[in-house]
C-alpha cells in the first residue's frame, strides 16, 4: 500500500432481497479512508439486509487487498408519523342509542415498517367540544379507531329541537307548518300566518337546507399515536371528528298503570309512540294467547278497549312494530309495559280448615294458622287480612280455650284441661277483613290422644339398590315402612320421613301414602355418577305431634339404605345449549367470533364441527372450538347466520351434543346512497321538476336521510328536498331549444358517506302525450341533382342491358326450334 496516491474500492457483488439500482463491479475512489453511500435504503424495499464484497485496487487494476465481505443490515427508524385519511370526518348518531355500539369510525395508516412498533397505532380522544361538565359523552376503540357513545352519552345526549311530522305530513311543507304553528301557537289579533314573526321563524328553520354536519352538536380531537401509544417518543397526529345528534322519536313511554274496572269511555287514550320514518305504518304484536284489549292507529296512538281485570292478568307487554308498506322493519320492536293497579274488589276466602290437640297440650303451643287468602294485589292494604275470634262451640270446660293471631291467623291454646271424652272436637268461627270487605271463616280442632309412642322401622337396614345414573327424575328406587302404635289416624300415629344424612344435595325424597303408611324413596333431583355415586342414606321416622314428656325418639325410629349409581356413557355438555353473538358484517377475516366450550361428563377427548355455514364465510376448529372468519361478511347478502355446533367423543360410543348459535350481523357503513334513475326528461312546456329516489342498502343510522347537493351553484338547475329519500330536480330557466345536460348530484347517508354521481337531463318540447317530440329537419343522407342524375342514368342503363339479353334469348330459342324436324329424319 506503500507509494499509492490513490486507492480504488471496487464493488464486486451487490444482493439484495429486491431489484435495486446497483452495478457489480462499480469502482469508487477513496483517498480518507472512508466509503459513503450514494442510496438512500428505505426499509419497505430492503426486507432483509444488503450483502457487499468489496476489495482495494491500485490504479493500474491490481488488487491490493481483499475481497472483503460486508453486511448492512437495514433497520427501520421510526420517522413517519400517523396520517389520518381524512382531514375531518363527519357521523350522525341518534339520541337514545344504546352504549358501546360503534356508529362511525376514522382510519390512519403509518408508512414505517408494519410488523415493528413504528407502525403500530393506538387511538385516543384528546378532547370534546362543548365538554362543559368534564365528561366525555363518547368513546373510541384504541385499536381500530371506531367510535361510539358512553353511558353517559346514552343518558344525557339530545337532539336539537325540531318539528315533528305526523303520516303523509311533508317535511317544511308550508301547510303543514301552518298547521303546526296552530296547534301550538294561536296567533292573536287575527295576524295572518305570514305576517307573524314567530310563524317565519319556524318557517325559515324548517325549511332551509342546513347541513348538520358544517354546524355539529359536538367535535371530537382524535389522536394517532405509534409505537403503541404512551412512549415519550411516539410521533403523533390528529384529526377532528364532527358528530350530529339526530332526533330520536322511537322512544318508548315509561311504564303505564291503569286502575283495573275503570269505567270510562272506550276506546280509552293511553300513550303514543313515533317512529323516525314519518311513513311507518303500526301495528301491535300479542304475545300471550289470553284476551289482548289494546289497539293501534296509524298515527302511533294506543288505546285500550275495555276495562281490564287485575286478577285477570296483573301486565301487559305490547309489542309495537313500525314497518313499511311491504312489511319490512323500520324500527326495531318496541315493548311497552302496561300494568293493572289493582282495586279492593275481592274478599276473603277461607280454606277448609282441620287441626288437631292433644288433651296434655301446653298453653301457647300453635295449633296450626287459618287457611285464608285475598286474590287482590299482595302486599297491598287490599289484600291485607285482620283475624277476630268470634266464637267457640262448645264454650267448655273454658270459654277461651283458643285464640288467634290478629295479623298472621296463627291459632294457639288459651287454656288447658282438655278432655276428649268430654269434648271430642271444638269448632271455631272466625272474622276477616280486609277492611273493606268481611268474610266468616270456620275450623275444625279435635281433641287426640297423647303421643306417647314412636314410629318404629319394619326393618333397620334397607340394604343397597343400585340405578342408572340418567335415570329419570321421579323415578322410584323402593318402599319403606314404619308403623305408630298410637290412637289411629291422629297426628300421633301419623308418621313423616325425613332424610337426615347422606344426602347433602337433596337429591332424593320421600311421599308417604296417606292409606298404608308407607314411604316412597325416589329421585328428586338429576344424578351425575362423576360427582358422587354412591349415598349412603339415613332416614328418620317422625310423629307431627309432639311427644309426652319423658318420651324420645331413639334408633327404631330410624333406618338406613344404600343407593349405587351405575355409570353410563353420557352426552357431552354444552355451557349453552344456544348463544345469540353480535358481530359487525367489517370484522377483519381470521378474527375469532366465538369460542364453543364444552366437556364430557367421563372426561373424553371431544371435537367439534358445525353445520349451516351456507355462504362458507366461516371456519371451525375441530380442537379448540374456536369459531373463526375466513370470508368477509356481508349484512346485506344475510343478517343472521344460524349455526349448530356439535361436540362429539372421539372414541367409545360417540355420542354427540348440539349447541345453537345465531350469529347477528351488525350493519356498518359500507354502501353509499344510489340514484334509481340516472336519466330523464324535461318538457319546455311546463317546466315539470324531474323526482330524484336514491337507495341504501345499509340500515339505520347509515341510510336515510340522505342530503342531496350540486357540486358547484348551478345557474340552470336546483334541487328541493321532498322526503329523507327523493329530491326535486328542478329547471330554472326556460332554454331557447332542445339541449342535453349532465348534472353532477352529490349524495350522503345519514353518516355522511356519499359520492357525486351523474344524471343526464334531455330538455325538450313535447307532445301532447308528454314525451320528448323530434321535429324532421335536414338528413345527411339527401343527395344534390348532381347525384340525382347519376343514379337516374344507371337506372337507365340497366334497363337496356336487360332488354338486350332478353332478344338475344328469344332468338336462340326459335333457332332450336326450326333444327328439331331435321334431326329427328336423320334419326330414323
Amino acid at each position: 500500500m506503500r507509494g499509492a496516491h490513490l486507492l480504488h474500492l471496487t464493488l464486486l457483488v451487490s444482493i439484495v432481497s429486491v431489484c435495486y439500482n446497483m452495478s457489480h463491479g462499480e469502482t469508487y475512489n477513496v483517498a480518507n479512508s472512508m466509503m459513503t453511500c450514494k442510496y438512500k435504503f428505505q426499509n419497505k424495499l430492503f426486507k432483509m439486509c444488503v450483502f457487499l464484497q468489496i476489495e482495494a485496487r491500485s490504479a493500474d487494476g491490481e488488487t491490493l487487498d481483499g475481497p472483503y465481505s460486508v453486511v448492512l443490515q437495514v433497520v427501520d427508524v421510526n420517522n413517519n408519523p400517523p396520517v389520518f385519511s381524512e382531514n375531518q370526518y363527519s357521523g350522525r348518531v341518534r339520541e337514545h342509542s344504546p352504549a358501546g355500539v360503534p356508529f362511525m369510525q376514522a382510519f390512519a395508516t403509518d408508512a414505517d415498517d408494519p410488523n415493528t412498533l413504528n407502525a403500530q397505532l393506538r387511538f385516543s380522544i384528546v378532547n370534546q367540544i362543548p365538554n362543559p361538565g368534564k365528561v366525555f359523552y363518547f368513546g373510541i376503540n384504541p385499536d381500530n379507531a371506531e367510535i361510539f357513545i358512553t353511558e353517559e352519552g346514552a343518558e344525557f345526549l339530545r337532539a336539537r329541537p325540531t318539528v315533528r311530522y305526523s303520516r303523509g305530513e311533508v317535511h317544511g311543507s308550508p301547510e303543514v307548518l301552518k298547521k303546526k304553528f296552530e296547534d301550538y301557537c294561536i296567533p292573536r289579533n287575527n295576524i295572518p300566518l305570514e305576517n307573524n314573526p314567530f310563524y317565519t321563524c319556524i318557517e325559515r328553520a324548517e325549511r332551509r337546507e342546513v347541513n348538520l354536519l358544517q354546524d355539529p352538536d359536538y367535535a371530537l380531537i382524535v389522536r394517532a399515536e405509534d409505537l403503541g401509544g404512551g412512549a415519550p417518543n411516539a410521533l403523533s397526529s390528529t384529526t377532528r371528528v364532527n358528530i350530529a345528534i339526530i332526533q330520536n322519536l322511537w322512544v318508548r313511554p315509561g311504564p303505564i298503570t291503569i286502575r283495573e274496572n275503570l269505567e270510562e269511555e272506550y276506546p280509552m287514550y293511553l300513550t303514543t309512540v313515533r317512529a323516525n320514518d314519518p311513513t311507518a305504518l303500526y301495528r301491535l304484536v300479542q304475545k300471550e294467547r289470553l284476551s289482548f284489549p289494546f289497539t293501534i292507529n296509524q298515527n302511533g296512538e294506543i288505546y285500550v278497549i275495555a276495562p281490564l281485570d287485575r286478577e285477570e292478568k296483573n301486565m301487559y307487554t305490547l309489542v309495537v312494530m313500525a314497518e313499511d308498506e311491504q312489511g319490512v322493519e323500520l324500527e326495531k320492536p318496541m315493548e311497552i309495559h302496561v300494568r293493572v293497579e289493582d282495586e279492593n274488589d275481592n274478599p276473603p276466602v277461607c280454606d277448609e280448615a282441620v287441626f288437631e290437640v292433644q288433651e296434655n297440650e301446653p298453653i301457647g303451643n300453635p295449633i296450626g294458622v287459618l287457611p285464608a287468602h285475598d286474590s287482590d294485589e299482595e302486599g297491598t292494604l287490599n289484600s291485607f287480612l285482620d283475624y277476630t275470634l268470634l266464637s267457640q262451640m262448645p264454650p267448655k270446660p273454658f270459654g277461651k280455650m283458643f285464640t288467634i293471631n290478629q295479623d298472621n291467623g296463627e291459632i294457639k291454646v288459651a287454656n288447658k284441661y282438655f278432655q276428649r271424652k268430654e269434648v271430642p272436637q271444638y269448632v271455631l268461627t272466625f272474622s276477616v277483613t280486609d277492611g273493606v270487605h268481611t268474610t266468616e271463616c270456620k275450623a275444625i280442632i279435635k281433641v287426640i290422644d297423647i303421643n306417647n309412642e314412636i314410629p318404629v322401622f319394619e326393618k333397620k337396614d334397607y340394604g343397597t339398590h343400585s340405578v342408572p345414573e340418567l335415570a329419570e327424575v321421579g323415578t322410584t328406587l323402593l318402599t319403606i315402612k314404619a308403623t305408630d302404635a298410637d290412637d289411629p289416624g291422629t297426628g300421633s300415629s301419623k308418621v313423616e320421613y325425613h332424610i337426615t344424612a347422606g344426602d347433602p344435595h337433596n337429591l332424593f325424597a320421600i311421599e308417604v301414602n296417606e292409606a298404608t303408611g308407607e314411604g316412597r324413596v325416589y329421585i328428586a333431583r338429576p344424578l351425575d355418577y362423576e360427582l358422587q355415586n354412591v349415598f349412603s342414606l339415613q332416614i328418620d321416622a317422625r310423629n307431627p305431634e309432639p311427644l309426652i314428656e319423658g318420651v324420645e325418639y331413639n334408633e327404631n325410629a330410624t333406618t338406613f339404605v344404600v343407593i349405587q349409581l351405575v355409570d353410563v356413557d353420557e352426552l357431552p355438555e354444552f355451557e349453552a345449549d344456544t348463544l345469540n353473538v353480535n358481530v359487525p358484517e367489517n370484522i377483519t377475516v381470521g378474527t375469532i367470533i366465538m369460542t364453543a366450550e364444552a366437556k364430557d361428563p367421563e372426561g373424553k377427548t371431544i371435537k367439534f364441527k358445525m353445520e349451516g355455514d351456507e355462504h362458507n364465510w366461516l371456519e371451525l376448529d375441530a380442537d379448540s372450538g374456536e369459531l373463526k372468519t375466513k370470508a368477509a361478511l356481508d349484512r346485506e347478502t344475510v343478517e343472521k347466520i344460524s349455526l349448530t355446533i356439535i361436540a362429539y367423543e372421539t372414541e367409545g360410543d360417540k355420542q354427540e351434543a348440539e349447541m345453537k348459535v345465531d350469529i347477528h350481523l351488525l350493519d356498518v357503513n359500507d354502501n353509499y346512497p344510489k340514484l334509481q334513475k340516472t336519466q330523464g326528461f324535461i318538457c319546455i312546456q311546463d317546466m315539470t321538476p324531474l323526482t330524484l329516489t336514491a337507495v341504501d342498502k345499509d340500515a339505520d343510522p347509515y341510510g336515510e336521510p340522505f342530503t342531496f347537493s350540486i357540486n358547484r351553484k348551478s345557474p340552470n338547475f336546483e334541487i328541493k328536498p321532498l322526503d329523507g329519500t327523493s329530491v326535486q330536480l328542478i329547471l330554472k330557466k326556460k332554454p331557447s331549444s332542445d339541449l342535453n345536460a349532465t348534472v353532477p348530484i352529490n349524495i350522503k347517508d345519514n353518516a355522511g358517506m356519499g359520492i357525486t354521481q351523474k344524471f343526464d337531463v334531455r330538455i325538450c318540447n313535447c307532445t301532447k302525450l308528454g314525451y320528448c317530440y323530434i321535429e324532421p329537419g335536414a338528413h345527411s343522407w339527401k343527395l344534390g341533382m348532381s347525384g340525382t342524375i347519376g343514379i337516374l342514368a344507371g337506372i337507365f342503363g340497366f334497363l337496356i342491358l336487360f332488354l338486350i339479353i332478353l332478344f338475344y334469348r328469344i332468338k336462340k330459342n326459335g333457332q332450336q326450334s326450326a333444327a328439331a324436324p331435321e334431326e329427328t329424319k336423320a334419326m330414323i
